[in-house]
């Protein structure tokens, strides 16, 4: 059972939201015969402050995703010494390869090979590999990041020998307003490419994959981490 934190005004609502979360989870992983444990919460923290995560973290989440730099790092800094695993899930920039190489320990949109050498260059010898996924614009959006679907390949051969990063998996993002026939077309076309790529011995772990919105299809088709915002703190600051 979720308690809420003591004298906390931040961690009711968050609290309510994750018990609904979790109960979603449970009901769509039970339905494709999956574990509840086969699947991590990234609770998508852009907009909202340092005391709400800190909420969120005393209810026990314990990985927190952000969009953008600037805002994130000083809630990275507010909250050292939780123990938090920081994931940046933002287009990656180039000019912004350094800072989130030293200060996230997850970085999501990585999709192209330059992007991923700058990142493992600019990696402290000091800190484990930098986790990495790779974005594929499974549906072809043209106002989305990612490789292709047949570009892939050549940018998993361009990582995976990197010395400083760990190549985990594979992410994607569908349009908020997804049918439900889209959402089967996507999430099943990255769970083909993972499978793919295991086939070819690439070591991945992850389908990043699946937000408030979709996580049911996502998890249908093999997510094992949803980046959820809106359904766990609500509206953004």
């Amino acid at each position: 059972m979720l308690s809420v934190p003591q004298n906390s005004t931040e961690g009711a609502d968050i609290a309510a939201g994750l018990a609904a979360v979790r109960t979603r989870i449970a009901i769509a992983v039970g339905a494709a015969g999956r574990s509840e444990d086969s699947v991590t919460l990234l609770a998508v923290s852009k907009g909202h402050g340092a005391p709400r995560i800190r909420a969120a973290a005393d209810l026990g989440l314990s990985d927190f995703g952000e969009n953008y730099v600037a805002e994130a790092l000083p809630k990275i800094q507010a909250l050292a010494g939780r123990g938090l695993t920081w994931h940046f899930i933002g287009r990656v920039q180039a000019n912004k390869t350094a800072l989130l190489a030293r200060h996230f320990d997850w970085v999501h949109g990585v999709d192209r090979a330059t992007v991923a050498a700058r990142l493992s260059a600019q990696r402290g010898t000091d800190a484990p590999p930098l986790n990495i996924c790779l974005q594929v614009n499974v549906l072809g959006e043209v106002s989305k990041a990612g490789v292709s679907p047949a570009e892939l390949p050549a940018l998993l051969d361009a990582t995976r020998s990197l010395p400083a990063l760990s190549l985990r998996g594979l992410m994607c993002m569908l349009p908020y307003d997804a049918d439900e026939a889209e959402q089967a077309r996507g999430f099943g076309g990255l769970q083909a490419l993972f499978h793919a790529a295991r086939r070819r011995g690439f070591a991945l772990d992850t389908l990043s994959m699946g937000m408030s919105a979709d996580l049911e299809a996502a998890l249908a088709h093999g997510a094992t981490l949803l980046r959820v915002g809106t359904a766990l703190f609500g509206a953004r600051e």
